[in-house]
This record gives C-alpha cells, structure tokens and sequence, in this order.
C-alpha cells in the first residue's frame, strides 16, 4: 500500500478514478461539490446532464477491465445497447451508412443520473471488499493544493451550503466515524470552515472546469500549456416520448455549407432523447411550448430529410430543451516533461476536454481510469509513493485520450475561428483530407468501415487508418455516393 489519496470530483471520472485506486492506497478520499440524491436524478453539479451519455465499444471495455460485470449493471438500470452500424441510422455528407450485422462494436446510450448512480454504487460495493478505506465527502470542494512547486502533499477543501457530509459503502469500506480531514482548519470566504486533507496522491478529477492551472500559480509553479480548437457548436437535448418508436437511433451529421446536426436515441423508461446542434449563428432553437415545438420541427426540417422530421411530429414532448454551448476541446499538456509535480495528476476532462457533441468524454474517462489501474498493477512502474510516479501516470493518461483529441479536433477545426486555432502545419492538411476521404469511403466500404469504426469508438489507434487494405480502398477507389432518399433496411433482410 501507498499511503493516502485524495480525489477531486465524485462525478464519473472520479469514481472511476477511485476504483483504479482499490488495493493500492490506504485510504481514498472523494471530495464532492453536491450531495447525492438518494435515487438517480438530475444534479446540479453536473452541467451536462440532462444530455444523452453514451459509452463507446472502447469504454464499455475499459468498464469491465476496471469493474467486471459494470455494462450488464447499466443495461439492467435500463441503459440501451445499440449495435454499430445496424442499430444507427446515420446520413453523412456522403448520403446514408449502410447497415448490417456485426457484433465488431455497440454502443450504450442512457441518462447521466442512470450512468453515475450504477457506476458509483458498483465502485463503493467494491470498496467493501477492498483494503482500502474509502470516504466521500460531500457537500465540500476544494479551494488549493498542499506543498510547494516541486511536490503536492494534499488539497484544502471548503465545505458548501449545508456543511459536509459523508456518503458510500459499509462502514467497513466507508469510514462515517473518525475526522478524516485532517485535525488542522480554519475559516475561509462566507465563513466557511476550510480544512486540509494531506495526501501523497491528489487525483483531479474535477471537470472541464478545473482549476489545477491557478492551484499551480499559487504553489509558484507554471500553468501547463493549452491548445483549444472551439467550432463554436452550441447543442440542445430535449426528451420526448414516441407513439411507436424507431427500430433504430437517427444521427443526421454536418454537411458543406449546412454545419447541423441532430441525434435521437432511446434512453430509459421509454423515454427518447434529441439532440439538435449547429456553429456559431445556426444554434438550434431553445423555446418551450407550442412555438418552441414548432421551431424545433423547422429546424429539423430544413435538413430535407422526412424520417425524423415525421416521427417527431407524433412525440409527445417530455421535458423542455436543455442548452450547452461550452464545447470547445481543451488540452493541459501536464503530461509534457515536468508538466506535474510529484504527488498530483489530472485525469478525464480535467486533463483533456472534447466537444460533448462527439460523446467520448464517458468512454476516455474509463479509458484513462484503466490506464492508471495498469500503471499501478505494474511490478515494474514508479509506486504512488515513490518519485516518477506522477509523471508516469500522466503520461499514460494522456495516451489514453490521444484517439478522442485527433478525431473531435480533426472535426471541428474546418469550423473553428482563426483567433480560436493554430493555424493547421502541412501534414495536418494532408490528415484533414485523407480522414474526410476515408469518412467518405466508410458509408459504402465495409472494409474502411469497420477501420474508421474502430477508430471513432475508441478501440484502436490512427494508424489503423494506415493499413495498406484501408489506404489503397480510400485513395485509389473511386468516390461514389452513399444511397439516398428513404433510410436504409438492415441488409440481407426484406423491404
């Protein structure tokens, strides 16, 4: 064991974080802005969760690597599983994807309280069993690091509106007694009590909201350098319950000279979720009522595609559109040399943030919580403890978030503005035109297909794309049109 951990954020990533964590630390840590409802519903402190979450072929992996059984716990919570190409209809700009059978990759779709709530009762029954003691505390956030530029030693946490409290597991795994915070406290902004948790291993698992870059500063360390490519893509999610519900989800993707998109995916409970999004000066509407319906339907009616314009007309509306328009991806380069100090590492959208529209942030934060679950069960990497561990672990994290970055970037850089991008290198350009030629090729190719797929869902690196097979279909092959007008059947069945 390697002393005691600290876990900024109790969302997803920093649950993961913590499961990564069992049997290899004293104790864990969770600090947790909110108090968590007692059944699954929406808080808060989560600002994208009233919009469709799913877990991609990589991320359901890397679930059950961390937490067997985990997807199988989610689709009985009354997440869906969706099997990729056959279960989606999707019109690219190169007409509609063909669908057939394969088992090669899926996908699940569910809510957020859904996804968090199984996630975090899974993670604290484990602790159960765990060596480790684990303590959530909720009701707190931290404010600034512990130590100096060199080394973190802990976090001071302030506790929020109504004092901290403690949730979790059996008081075997979950300790509810005893002073976990640390005997040393005062008082900060509001009066607030702020304490000081000491710690050899602070995780920041906190979000695209961070605030690890000023913690820096005020340690008298440098922030790590940024890159950000924001396309301006604002998005809405609104639920709605069908009359008779599709046999298949409907992605409709950005076309040249019409940047929109929209998605409609089953959840639980009957309950479908649609997702309308578009750049700067095409945002979709946000109005409720009769008129906000009716400015919903024109706007999924200037696609010219009647399936889903149709379908929507006999659905009835359960919830109003819930905006998020903060989706620029940003990546803190701490994994470049002497980007962290010892005893600190920032994980999942803390680190690396992509624009939510793509819906890799679930999957990269079980990729990521995996990576430094490898790390520890190495005989031959750096202990928690012990000097290099951090830099290591960040590294591996950061590796694990290499595929999302290049596929949302590649996406959103032809609509990003000049003022929000550095300006594209020559190979960059090059990249921009294979991948959209590929993209092109894998609506009709079975071949780049099941390449590309295995790119966008997680579970294998760029170079796939390389492969002689892959390359020679997409640059040598002929462009031809994907099929056009009504949605595809599933192949190999009767219309």
């Amino acid at each position: 064991m390697s002393g005691d951990a600290v876990v900024v954020g109790g969302g997803l990533a920093g649950m993961l974080a913590a499961a990564a964590l069992l049997g290899h630390m004293d104790t864990v840590t969770v600090v947790e802005r909110d108090r968590y409802p007692a059944e699954p519903a929406f808080r808060k402190g989560v600002p994208q969760g009233r919009h469709l979450h799913v877990l991609l072929t990589g991320g359901q992996r890397a679930l059950e690597e961390l937490l067997p059984g985990m997807v199988g716990e989610l689709r009985a919570a009354g997440a869906h599983r969706l099997l990729i190409p056959r279960d989606l209809l999707t019109r690219s700009r190169n007409g509609w994807q063909r669908r057939y059978h394969e088992e090669r990759h899926s996908m699940i779709t569910c809510t957020r309280p859904v996804l968090d709530a199984t996630v975090r009762s899974r993670v604290l029954a484990a602790a159960a069993r765990s060596r480790t003691r684990v303590e959530v505390v909720q009701a707190s956030e931290a404010v600034g690091l512990l130590g100096g530029p060199e080394r973190v030693t802990g976090v001071r946490i302030r506790s929020r509106a109504g004092g901290p409290s403690r949730h979790g597991a059996p008081e075997a795994a979950v300790g509810v007694s005893g002073d976990v915070l640390g005997e040393r406290g005062r008082r900060g902004a509001g009066g607030a009590e702020e304490r000081e948790l000491p710690a050899t291993l602070v995780v920041d698992a906190s979000g695209r909201g961070s605030r690890a870059p000023r913690w820096f500063a005020e340690l008298g360390r440098p922030a790590p350098r940024e890159e950000i490519i924001d396309a301006g893509i604002g998005y809405t999610t609104q639920a709605f319950r069908p009359v008779e519900p599709l046999d298949a989800a409907v992605a409709l993707q950005p076309e040249p000279g019409f940047p929109r998109g929209a998605a409609w995916f089953p959840v639980e409970d009957g309950i479908w979720l649609l997702t309308l999004s578009g750049v700067r000066g095409q945002h979709p509407p946000t109005g409720v009522g009769a008129d906000g319906m009716a400015a919903v339907l024109d706007y999924v009616g200037a696609y010219g595609e009647p399936h889903l314009h149709d379908h929507l007309k006999t659905a009835e509306p359960v919830s109003p559109p819930f905006g998020f328009f903060d989706t620029a991806n940003r990546r803190r380069f701490y994994q470049a040399p002497g980007g962290v100090p010892e005893g600190f590492i920032a994980v999942s959208d803390a680190a690396c943030t992509f624009n939510p529209i793509y819906g890799q942030g679930m999957s990269v934060a079980a990729l990521s919580a995996v990576a430094l679950s490898r790390l520890l069960r190495s005989r031959s990497g750096p202990r928690p403890d012990r000097p290099g561990f951090a830099a290591a672990a960040q590294r591996a994290v950061a590796r694990s978030g290499d595929t999302a970055w290049l596929t949302a970037v590649g996406a959103d850089r032809p609509f990003a503005a000049d003022a929000d991008a550095t300006p594209p290198s020559a190979a960059e350009r090059l990249a921009t035109w294979y991948f959209g030629r590929l993209a092109d090729r894998a609506v009709i190719d079975r071949t780049v297909g099941a390449a590309f797929r295995d790119i966008t869902y997680l579970t294998a690196s760029p170079s796939r794309l390389l492969a002689p097979a892959v390359a020679l279909r997409t640059v040598a092959l002929p462009r031809r049109r994907g099929l056009v007008g009504p949605p595809p059947r599933v192949e190999g069945t009767p219309r």
